[in-house]
Formats: structure tokens, C-alpha cells, sequence
């Protein structure tokens, strides 16, 4: 019945066209149950979830996952589209078009008037490039305050990502330090403030005081031109691997770390870091 499907399409466009109509034949009746049933709302953790899938293949370097991952977050479009299309809401058409129209929009640099048959540089370095596409976005959006352009922020993103583009937005105009020694003071004002709450054990003044101590070292990271989500996922693998030593050495001992003192674990923690 669907024997054009089993076969892989030759072309970008046929195989786009054969995700789209796998897709349809699935939430059409006598389709899936399951993607029947899905709404936008509930595709929205799938969505959130396929996209670190991508980056996590992009950081194991693998080929195969990439693509994988890439075609399930594609999935996830195709499927938002297709609902939507079933409600008489929007298309696919009406995704593309507009995405191309937004790139064309913010590119004048590339798709602007030039002279003809001219193939010179356009002169403008990546810094110049993401200046001219924010200040194009601030316009689109129709943004009248610095704090209107903070509360789109997606809150769902993560919380270090998300405090860099609020510190990024308070720089662009010029709500900022001078350089990134006014960052670490407030590095260390915050973390005196962590330990007074601490003593007085207020747990929402702690929850408060923890908020900000974050928030400033993510403002550190943004002066050094390092990306706090990295740094921090780095140091949670690094962690990782300490401690798969420090387990498999207690094992070789005949030792369980529940029954071992941190003092003992500790030991081995250094060891860990030896061998690095």
C-alpha cells in the first residue's frame, strides 16, 4: 500500500517530501495512535530534549548520531507543521517562507543592493555581523526598552544560558562593567553574602543569595569569552571520570564506598587526578 515509501528518495526535495508524507499518513485516521494524539503542547519536552541530543553527537563527534538526532529534531518540525495544518493554522510552506524571509531581512549585507557583478568582501567582521542582526531584530520586534527585549528571553531555556543573553542585553546598553575586575568583586560580594545568609539559615534568603552568587559568575564567563553551560558540563564530566576511578579502585580493594571514610575516598580522588 505505501511501497514508495520503503524506498530511500534521491533528491533533498523527495526526501523531504517523503518525511512529510510518512507524517501525514501517521496522524491521519487509521494512522499511529500515538501521534494522533499529539499536540503542540505535548511535543514540547520532545523538542527541548532532541536539540541537546543533536549537541551531544556534535560533541562525541558521531557521524551517524548526528544525523539521527538532526532528522528526529526535523521530525519534530515536520510533526508541529502537519498539526498545525490539520487545524487550518499554518503549512510547512508558511514555516520556510517566513524563516527565508527573516534571513533575507536580517543579511543586507549579503542580500542587499551592492554593485553589480561585484564580489568584493562586504568589510564587516563576525562582531559587526552580530551588531547589525540584533539591532535588525530589536527593530522587528518593535522593542521600545532594553527590559522589553530581557522579558522575551525565553525563560525555558537553561539558567546559566539564559542569565547571559539578560547580561548581554544590559551591556548593548552599556549597563556594564568596565572590564571583568568589576565582575570578580562582585563575585566575591556575593559570596559573602551566600555565607551571611547561610548563618542566619534562611533557606528563601540562601535560595536568593545562590541566585545572585550564579549570576555573577556567569557574568565572569561572558568577560573571558567562555560559555558557562560548557564549562560547567566540562567540570561535571571531568567529575565523572574522577570518580569511576575512585569506585573502580575501591572495588579492586574488596572495598564499598558506602563503607569507606571520605578521608579513604579522598585518597583515591587524588590518585584520580594523577592520571589525568
Amino acid at each position: 500500500m505505501y511501497e514508495e515509501l520503503f524506498e530511500n528518495a534521491k533528491t533533498d526535495q523527495e526526501s523531504f517530501a517523503r518525511l512529510q508524507r510518512v507524517i501525514e499518513i501517521l496522524r491521519a485516521p487509521g494512522g499511529c495512535p500515538w501521534d494522533r494524539a499529539q499536540t503542540h503542547e505535548s511535543l514540547t519536552r520532545g523538542m527541548v530534549e532532541e536539540a541537546y541530543e543533536v549537541v551531544e553527537a556534535i560533541e562525541n563527534k558521531d557521524r551517524e548520531n548526528l544525523i539521527e538526532e538532526l532528522g528526529d529534531v526535523l521530525l519534530q518540525v515536520v510533526m508541529h507543521a502537519q498539526i498545525a495544518a490539520e487545524e487550518k493554522d499554518f503549512t510547512l510552506c508558511d514555516i520556510c517562507n517566513k524563516e527565508a524571509e527573516k534571513m533575507i531581512r536580517r543579511h543586507p549585507h549579503v542580500f542587499g543592493p551592492k554593485p553589480e557583478n561585484s564580489n568584493e568582501s562586504t568589510g564587516l567582521s563576525v562582531d559587526n555581523v552580530l551588531d547589525l542582526w540584533e539591532n535588525i531584530k530589536e527593530v522587528e520586534k518593535t522593542e521600545t526598552s532594553a527590559t522589553a527585549s530581557m522579558q522575551k528571553i525565553p525563560r525555558h531555556l537553561p539558567a546559566l544560558l539564559r542569565s547571559e543573553k539578560v547580561q548581554k542585553k544590559a551591556a548593548r546598553v552599556g549597563f556594564d562593567w568596565d572590564d571583568v575586575s568589576g565582575a570578580f568583586e562582585k563575585l566575591d560580594e556575593e559570596t559573602a553574602e551566600l555565607k551571611e545568609a547561610y548563618a542566619q539559615g534562611d533557606q528563601a534568603h540562601i535560595k536568593e543569595e545562590l541566585g545572585d552568587l550564579l549570576f555573577a559568575i556567569t557574568n565572569i564567563s561572558r568577560f573571558l569569552g567562555i560559555d558557562p553551560e560548557d564549562a560547567l558540563n566540562a567540570t561535571s564530566n571531568k567529575f565523572i571520570t574522577r570518580f569511576s576511578h575512585v569506585e573502580s579502585a575501591a572495588k579492586a580493594k574488596g572495598r564499598r564506598l558506602e563503607d569507606m571514610t571520605l578521608a579513604e575516598m579522598d585518597i583515591l580522588w587524588e590518585e584520580a587526578k594523577t592520571q589525568e
